[in-house]
Order: structure tokens, then C-alpha cells, then sequence
């Protein structure tokens, strides 16, 4: 039964995502009515829009032990190269986990984005957009100030502005929050996503360097750009499939994705139990020992449910 019920979602799934290319009347029609969530059947347009599965309902007393934790995606890894991957073509419109987000936030549809982890000073469209644009005077642009001694005209600006401006290529991390818990219910091990946050490089010292000519210091380190409560993001990330090399008409959702866990990643922070913090500050100079702090923390999370059953 179960296996019937599994293969029913799959079809239902994947019937949601078929907008194919092979009925398209026109390339501007296709995009346009894949980007609203439609599609034609026969003289019809339906909505092929998805609600993602709701989370339930957990009361404070139902939660037996809890321990929240921050982690780390590197894009860079293979396992997430999913997750980066970014393109915008006719017969598939996968883009990266920070253009989809970045977008649904320019758009209005992602709403509760916040400057901190712990999610207490909202930011704006765009403050995110001064985040990840910046605009400087080129040295010639300069020089052509003090010639005609008046500013610059608008056609000038275009002319003489350098804009450096974060994209997929420059967002290589992906920070995220959650809480790893037993539901005393049916006493089993449960995580939800909280928190998800996009790293990049600060445009402001992109192109920038020193009198010997060469990159300033810290201009490759990355920042926090945004942070977004996950549950808001949820109905964004159930409508935008990630890349599948070996399908290109896979229908795993981003939601799937993170929800299920499938990405590596590394703890560099926790709320409760030994080490609480960033463990770079109690374990500071020592990557190694800080890799095999996360896997304690790892080791703790499992020992969790264990626990649970030793009286």
C-alpha cells in the first residue's frame, strides 16, 4: 500500500512540474507561464502551482530534548553542486539556491528577511540590494569631473561608474539554522530548518586594491548577506526544482532538498550541550581540532535519541 501511495506522489509531483518545451506556441509563452507556476492544457491554462506539505504541530511539552545548531554548506562540494548550479535556459529554468532566493525577496514573495541570525532587525529590499551592488567612480571619472568642473550627466555615470555586484559565482556558502529534537509523541529524532542565510563576497571590496597593486586583505572573505526565516521561504523553494544532471525533467524541489538533508554539511555552531557557541572562538588556530569539534557535536545529536531509552 505504502509503495502505491509513494508512487502515486511521484506522479501527482511530477505532473505539477511538466511544463514541457515539446507544447510550447512560442519561447516568450513558455517562460513566462512556467515563471507564474502555469501551464496550457488543451484551450485551458491551469496552475501548476505546489503547496508544500504543512509542518505540524508541536507542542512545548511534547518536546523531550532539543539542541539547535548552525551549519555551514560549501558549495564548492561536490554533493552540493545542485545547490549552486544556475542557468536559465529554454527547456529547463533551474537557478542557484541565492538567485532564487535573492529574487523571491526583489519580488515581494519572500518576506520575513533579517539581518541576524537570531532573526530581531528585519532589512528591507532594498537594504539587501545595497548589500550586494556598489558602485564606484572610476579614477577617469574623476579626472572628467574636474575638467568640466560640474558633475557627472546620467550618460556619463553609465560611462565612468565601475558596478561590482554579487551573483551565483561570488555566493560559495550557505549558512543554516535548525533544531534537532525528539518528539516525545511517537519518541522519535526530528529536525526543522529555521533559519537559511546566503554568503558572499562584499562588493565593496570586489576590484579593490593596495598601492602595490594587488587585492586588499579580506577581499575574498564572505559575509552574511540576508537571513531569511525558512518556513516563509518554504512555498518559493516547493515551486523551484533543483538541477539533476542525470534528469533534466527531475522534479526534486529545493524544499525536498533541505527538508530531507540531502547536502553536506558542517556544524560551526551549537545552542545546548558541552562547547555551546561558535566553536572557532573556544577552539581558535586549529582547523582540525574544530572539524572534529563538529563531529563531537554530530556524535551528540545521535546519542540523543539513545539516550532517551536508557533508564
Amino acid at each position: 500500500m505504502k509503495k502505491i501511495v509513494s508512487s502515486f506522489l511521484i506522479l501527482v509531483s511530477g505532473f505539477a512540474f511538466s511544463q514541457s518545451v515539446l507544447n510550447a506556441s512560442s519561447p516568450e509563452e513558455f517562460r513566462k507561464m512556467r515563471e507564474e507556476n502555469q501551464k496550457k492544457v488543451g484551450d485551458s491554462v491551469v496552475s501548476t502551482k505546489i503547496e508544500p506539505l504543512k509542518y505540524g504541530y508541536i507542542d512545548e511539552k511534547d518536546v523531550l530534548k532539543s539542541m539547535v545548531v548552525w551549519e555551514v554548506i560549501d558549495l564548492n562540494d561536490r554533493i552540493n553542486q545542485p545547490i549552486y548550479h544556475n542557468t536559465d535556459g529554454l527547456v529547463t529554468q533551474n537557478k542557484s539556491l541565492f538567485q532564487i532566493l535573492f529574487d523571491a525577496i526583489m519580488a515581494g514573495k519572500i518576506t520575513e528577511v533579517y539581518d541576524d541570525e537570531m532573526f530581531t532587525t528585519r532589512i528591507s529590499p532594498d537594504d539587501i540590494k545595497n548589500r550586494v551592488v556598489y558602485e564606484s567612480l572610476s579614477d577617469a571619472g574623476v579626472d572628467k569631473i574636474a575638467e568640466q568642473g560640474k558633475p557627472l550627466t546620467d550618460e556619463q555615470k553609465k560611462e565612468y561608474m565601475n558596478t561590482y555586484e554579487v551573483k551565483t559565482e561570488n555566493v560559495k556558502l550557505i549558512k543554516i539554522k535548525g533544531m534537532w529534537y525528539i518528539d516525545r509523541r511517537d519518541g522519535q529524532m526530528k529536525y526543522r530548518l529555521l533559519g537559511i542565510c546566503a554568503m558572499g563576497q562584499d562588493p565593496t571590496m570586489m576590484g579593490q586594491t593596495g598601492p602595490d597593486g594587488m587585492p586588499l586583505a579580506g577581499a575574498n572573505d564572505y559575509i552574511d548577506l540576508f537571513w531569511i526565516w525558512y518556513p516563509n521561504a518554504r512555498e518559493v523553494l516547493a515551486n523551484s526544482v533543483v538541477f539533476n544532471s542525470s534528469n533534466l525533467s527531475s522534479d526534486i524541489t529545493f524544499d525536498d532538498i533541505l527538508n530531507a538533508r540531502r547536502f553536506s554539511s558542517v556544524i560551526y555552531k551549537s545552542e545546548s550541550g558541552l562547547g555551546n557557541g561558535v566553536i572557532k572562538d573556544y577552539i581558535p588556530n586549529d582547523a582540525d581540532e574544530q572539524l572534529e569539534e563538529s563531529e563531537r557535536i554530530k556524535d551528540q545529536i545521535l546519542l540523543m535519541e539513545n539516550d532517551m531509552w536508557n533508564y
